[in-house]
């Protein structure tokens, strides 16, 4: 089997490496090729493009790259073509895969969308684009299933991949108490850390006794943090970031699926966001929910302190930190909600059932206890 998988942001690299893994435990013999980054090339896809240079976030960052992204949009649709997969997994990352989808469908190629795009937010429309461009939609949010039913379509919901990729904490939190460390996660994007961190370390004055720790990300060169750390009230983490959030007492995390993450580790966070006042004003009209963060649309209800856009400064990062670095109620109650939010997400296993299902449908002989019942 040869497979043609695209990912364009880290989130989409983690959780299709471990797709690519699942896939691989299962038909050994499988051919990967594709676009994204570390993760996915040291599980066995060989790279066309790295996702170093394909991550654009908001509208005027991505009007201002217009001439990159079409010029990816052609190499890959020329890639496609020549390498005729037996299939094509798309990873999120709609405004590109939306737009090879209806293309690899042209050439006969069965395309699978593993992680929905987050169509319910925002641009519902696209839910018959996505309907009459891929052979199978694979949700990972329980309430998505729902919402494309509302529209007449049936999706796979298979479960949240970090459950896979986290390995979760047998604490409730106590441990952490002990620890000194508030852990920073600006974001995986150079914009996003360039506006994120220094108001993230706007804060160290108001904790003289914590060390603030940055969680590098995994394709940024620490060169680019260099200029950020010659004070020396900075460090940076350079291995996985869940080491660091698995010693942190708190953290400040921008909106994404870091949030996620952090909940899933038992770590009391709070979620930040601020960007191009244009792409935000745009986005303010747009979009549907009422939370930008994971943990709080899953769990319908605000579990987490979300400062956004004017909210995010010195003063309002002091107040929300300061009752979670205590074992007082507002840190009790937000570990006791992470717990609901694991059962909410259901068991570990996305992977290896996305897998399943996608050689089934591509007619792989399976094993008769590995087939889906």
């Amino acid at each position: 089997m040869t497979f043609y998988i695209i990912a364009g942001e880290a989130s989409g690299d983690l959780h299709g490496s471990n797709l690519v893994k699942a896939l691989k435990s299962m038909a050994p013999a499988s051919i990967f090729r594709g676009w994204g980054g570390d993760l996915m090339e040291k599980a066995g896809v060989e790279l066309v493009k790295h996702i170093e240079e394909l991550a654009f976030m908001g509208f005027a960052e991505v009007v201002m790259n217009l001439r990159t992204i079409l010029n990816n949009l052609k190499d890959c649709k020329r890639d496609l073509e020549n390498s005729r997969p037996d299939a094509l997994i798309l990873i999120d990352y709609p405004g590109f895969n939306l737009r090879i989808a209806p293309f690899a469908k042209e050439l006969g190629i069965p395309v699978f969308y593993y992680i929905s795009p987050q169509i319910w937010a925002w641009k519902s429309g696209r839910v018959h684009k996505i309907a009459q461009n891929t052979d199978v939609v694979y949700t990972i949010l329980p309430f998505e299933q729902e919402f494309y039913a509302g529209y007449g379509y049936e999706v796979e919901y298979v479960g949240h991949p970090l459950l896979d990729a986290v390995e979760l904490p047998e604490s409730d939190g106590h441990e952490a108490l002990d620890s000194d460390v508030i852990a920073l996660l600006p974001g995986s994007r150079k914009q996003e850390i360039e506006t994120m961190l220094p108001i993230m370390a706007s804060i160290l004055d108001d904790f003289p006794s914590f060390r603030f720790i940055i969680a590098k990300a995994p394709s940024i060169p620490v060169s680019f943090y260099r200029p950020l750390l010659e004070d020396g009230r900075l460090e940076l983490h350079e291995g996985h970031a869940y080491d660091l959030l698995r010693s942190a007492r708190a953290a400040l995390v921008t909106s994404g699926t870091a949030t996620l993450e952090t909940a899933l580790l038992d770590v009391p966070q709070v979620v930040c966001y601020k960007g191009n006042p244009i792409s935000y004003q745009i986005a303010r009209r747009v979009v549907k929910v009422s939370y930008i963060s994971l943990v709080n649309l899953i769990m319908d209800s605000p579990v987490l302190k979300e400062l956004i856009q004017g909210e995010l400064n010195r003063r309002s990062l002091v107040d929300a930190l300061r009752p979670l670095i205590e074992f007082g109620p507002e840190r009790k109650k937000m570990i006791e909600s992470y717990g609901r939010l694991r059962e909410e997400l259901g068991g570990p296993g996305a992977s290896t059932r996305c897998a399943q299902s996608m050689l089934k449908k591509l007619g792989y002989p399976m094993p008769a206890d590995e087939s889906l019942h």
